[in-house]
Protein backbone atom coordinates (compact mmCIF):
# COMPACT_ATOMS: atom_id res chain seq x y z
CA UNK A 1 0.00 0.00 0.00
CA UNK A 2 1.10 3.29 -0.79
CA UNK A 3 1.16 5.91 1.91
CA UNK A 4 1.54 9.22 -0.61
CA UNK A 5 -2.12 8.95 -1.70
CA UNK A 6 -3.72 12.72 -1.39
CA UNK A 7 -7.09 11.13 -0.65
CA UNK A 8 -8.67 14.18 -1.06
CA UNK A 9 -7.49 14.46 -4.64
CA UNK A 10 -8.88 11.21 -4.86
CA UNK A 11 -12.49 11.94 -3.43
CA UNK A 12 -12.51 15.33 -5.82
CA UNK A 13 -12.47 13.46 -8.55
CA UNK A 14 -14.90 10.63 -7.62
CA UNK A 15 -17.00 14.21 -7.28
CA UNK A 16 -16.37 15.01 -10.91
CA UNK A 17 -16.29 11.99 -12.43
CA UNK A 18 -19.80 10.99 -10.60
CA UNK A 19 -21.23 14.51 -11.37
CA UNK A 20 -19.85 15.01 -14.82
CA UNK A 21 -19.11 11.03 -16.16
CA UNK A 22 -21.30 8.88 -18.25
CA UNK A 23 -23.77 7.08 -15.96
CA UNK A 24 -24.72 3.15 -16.36
CA UNK A 25 -25.64 1.03 -14.06
CA UNK A 26 -25.01 3.07 -10.97
CA UNK A 27 -21.50 3.93 -12.16
CA UNK A 28 -20.19 6.87 -14.01
CA UNK A 29 -17.78 7.21 -16.09
CA UNK A 30 -15.07 10.25 -17.06
CA UNK A 31 -12.21 10.36 -19.31
CA UNK A 32 -11.36 6.66 -19.05
CA UNK A 33 -11.71 6.20 -15.30
CA UNK A 34 -15.21 4.55 -13.26
CA UNK A 35 -16.01 5.15 -10.39
CA UNK A 36 -18.79 4.09 -8.03
CA UNK A 37 -19.77 3.48 -4.18
CA UNK A 38 -20.98 0.11 -2.22
CA UNK A 39 -24.70 0.24 -1.44
CA UNK A 40 -24.29 2.52 1.69
CA UNK A 41 -22.12 4.95 -0.20
CA UNK A 42 -19.27 4.65 2.56
CA UNK A 43 -16.90 2.54 0.04
CA UNK A 44 -15.95 4.22 -2.95
CA UNK A 45 -14.22 2.01 -6.07
CA UNK A 46 -12.17 4.14 -8.87
CA UNK A 47 -11.41 1.84 -11.96
CA UNK A 48 -9.04 2.83 -14.85
CA UNK A 49 -5.64 2.19 -16.31
CA UNK A 50 -5.40 -1.15 -15.43
CA UNK A 51 -5.53 -0.15 -11.46
CA UNK A 52 -8.40 -1.04 -9.04
CA UNK A 53 -8.66 1.43 -6.07
CA UNK A 54 -10.68 0.89 -3.27
CA UNK A 55 -11.75 3.99 -0.48
CA UNK A 56 -13.03 2.69 2.80
CA UNK A 57 -14.84 4.55 6.00
CA UNK A 58 -11.92 6.48 7.31
CA UNK A 59 -9.35 6.59 4.52
CA UNK A 60 -8.38 3.18 4.77
CA UNK A 61 -7.63 2.60 1.21
CA UNK A 62 -6.49 -0.80 -1.37
CA UNK A 63 -4.80 -0.95 -4.39
CA UNK A 64 -4.48 -3.18 -7.44
CA UNK A 65 -2.22 -2.90 -10.36
CA UNK A 66 0.28 -4.68 -12.11
CA UNK A 67 2.81 -1.98 -12.92
CA UNK A 68 3.89 0.97 -11.38
CA UNK A 69 3.40 3.30 -14.93
CA UNK A 70 -0.19 1.82 -14.51
CA UNK A 71 -0.73 3.11 -10.85
CA UNK A 72 1.32 6.37 -11.89
CA UNK A 73 -1.31 6.99 -15.74
CA UNK A 74 -3.67 6.18 -12.98
CA UNK A 75 -3.03 9.08 -10.38
CA UNK A 76 -2.34 11.45 -13.13
CA UNK A 77 -6.02 10.94 -14.64
CA UNK A 78 -6.90 11.27 -11.32
CA UNK A 79 -5.55 14.77 -10.97
CA UNK A 80 -6.47 16.02 -14.74
CA UNK A 81 -10.05 15.04 -13.70
CA UNK A 82 -9.82 16.87 -10.37
CA UNK A 83 -7.89 19.96 -12.36
CA UNK A 84 -9.92 19.87 -15.35
CA UNK A 85 -13.62 19.43 -14.15
CA UNK A 86 -13.17 21.28 -10.40
CA UNK A 87 -15.32 24.62 -10.29
CA UNK A 88 -13.79 27.27 -8.76
CA UNK A 89 -14.87 28.87 -5.49
CA UNK A 90 -15.44 25.82 -4.40
CA UNK A 91 -13.46 25.82 -0.60
CA UNK A 92 -10.16 27.51 -2.27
Amino acid sequence: MRNDIDQRLVLDAFEQIHEHGKSEQGKHTLDGITGYTDHDGYTVFLEGHNVKMTLEFHNKYRLDYNSERDFDLFMRKLEQISKDYHKPGRGE
